[in-house]
């Protein structure tokens, strides 16, 4: 069973692969970086994604958001993100949200991951939901730190044993984390310094048990496209993405790089379309389209 209760729906009919219909379709975005001026590039960056998936993805199940929902984690940010997510209501699936650094690296705490679960319409830090009789898994620090997030012994039990429901090597479990693990994707990189998970080790031990599983992580804004923005599974650990970025992007040139892109992503029987899209343009990112096939041996 889920957190808030639901059990595994059942997953439609193979048909549904034979027409070409995706079983379940749902977005990634990350890094969005609200601010309170509604004028901010970073700002009308989110809202030119949001209208993008409200446009083309009218059977999306969900947004999944892999943090930094807010610049600062200030009130008035929040007000502005909620302010914008309103103006699309009725027009979009629900959103949800896994917790970034921006939103409770800095200040009090408490007070701080007050205003992230109040905003994310959570009560925990983590936590997981069943769409479409598929697992959704969502990771967050428990420490106040202005890069990495720190996870308990206690979450990644929790982790294990979400992972382990109704899991078999034929069908996905999509996990998020805003920082990636070190050396896995793009911009994770020791000597680059944003990967940024205190237990690195225990994660990828947890994980290494659950190939079937799928890591969305945020945090580098490492554009779309360049080197590792996909880490295909192997013997030990499952398949990982970087998600770039919404308000900004980065560079392989560890240069910054005005743009916004996400993912969109398809789940077919035997396999998940993960397509890259380039929110500025409209368009899709060139070399950022992955299938990852299952069952995973």
């Amino acid at each position: 069973m889920s957190a808030n209760g639901d059990r595994p729906e059942k997953r439609p009919p193979k048909r549904a692969q034979e027409e070409g219909v995706p079983l379940l379709s749902f977005q990634v975005i990350t890094d969005t970086h609200v601010t309170s001026d509604p004028d901010h590039v970073y700002n009308r960056n989110l809202e030119r994604a949001l209208r993008d998936i409200a446009d083309n993805a009218p059977a999306s199940r969900g947004i999944m958001h892999a943090g930094d929902v807010t610049d600062h984690g200030f009130p008035d940010e929040y007000a502005e993100f909620r302010r914008i997510r309103e103006d699309f209501k009725g027009r979009l699936p629900e959103i949800r949200f896994t917790m970034g650094n921006h939103d409770v690296g800095s200040g009090v705490w408490e007070e701080r991951l007050a205003r992230y679960l109040e905003a994310a319409g959570t009560s925990s830090a983590y936590h997981d939901a069943w769409i479409g009789g598929y697992h959704f898994i969502f990771l967050g620090t428990e420490e106040a730190d202005d890069l990495f997030c720190s996870l308990s012994a206690r979450q990644l039990d929790w982790l294990d044993a979400k992972l382990g429901e109704d899991a078999s090597p034929d069908k996905p479990a999509f996990v998020f984390l805003h920082q990636p693990l070190k050396n896995t994707v793009a911009g994770s990189a020791e000597a680059q310094g944003w990967y940024g998970v205190m237990q690195d080790e225990e994660l990828k031990a947890v994980l290494s048990r659950h190939r079937q599983a799928i890591l969305f992580t945020g945090h580098t804004h490492w554009e779309l496209g360049a080197a590792n923005t996909f880490r295909a599974a192997d013997e030990r650990l499952p398949a990982m993405l970087n998600a770039a970025s919404v308000a900004y992007l980065w560079t392989d040139d560890d240069e910054r790089k005005e743009g916004s892109q996400g993912y969109y992503v398809d789940v077919y029987p035997g396999s998940v379309l993960v397509r890259g899209r380039d929110f500025a343009s409209g368009t899709w990112v060139e070399g950022a389209t992955f299938r990852i096939e299952y069952p995973v041996e």
